[in-house]
């Protein structure tokens, strides 16, 4: 398992926002898409990266005194650059999964972006992704059951 690479396992074709994307816009690209981040992308480099507890995290509390009209308009004057994590940890094409592993594990990250030396977004790495070794892994074991 040593020899295993992100470039081999990661998902390829990654829904993005770009900075000056609405909380509600992303929140509603993640409902849809049924994901838990989503990579910030400005010209092509990966700048940040929002996930659906940033955005939980950024919305009134249900105590609040503010209408669900009042709350969904100061949402949605609020961008993802504001909460998304500037400069996350990424990992590169060439990494091998086991280092990915234990990034996403000791940093407790349900995903990774991969970039390329430029910067440049290439896929994400995610526990699902992680889950797909595993079981490649027990099929091969088992003799491709």
């Amino acid at each position: 398992m040593n020899d295993l690479h992100v470039k081999d396992w990661m998902t390829r074709r990654v829904i993005t926002v770009d900075p000056r994307t609405s909380l509600p816009d992303a929140h509603k690209l993640m409902r849809t898409n049924n994901i838990r981040r989503l990579p910030v992308v400005e010209r092509g480099r990966l700048v940040g990266i929002v996930t659906r507890s940033d955005i939980r995290e950024a919305s009134p509390s249900e105590a609040t005194t503010l209408s669900i009209w009042e709350m969904h308009y100061q949402l949605s004057k609020l961008s993802v650059a504001v909460i998304m994590t500037k400069d996350p940890y990424t990992v590169t094409p060439d990494t091998t999964i086991k280092d990915a592993a234990k990034l996403m594990y000791t940093y407790k990250f349900g995903g990774l972006p991969v970039v390329n030396d430029a910067g440049e977004l290439q896929g994400i790495m995610t526990e699902s992704d992680i889950f797909r070794i595993l079981i490649a892994w027990f099929d091969e074991q088992e003799g491709g059951n």
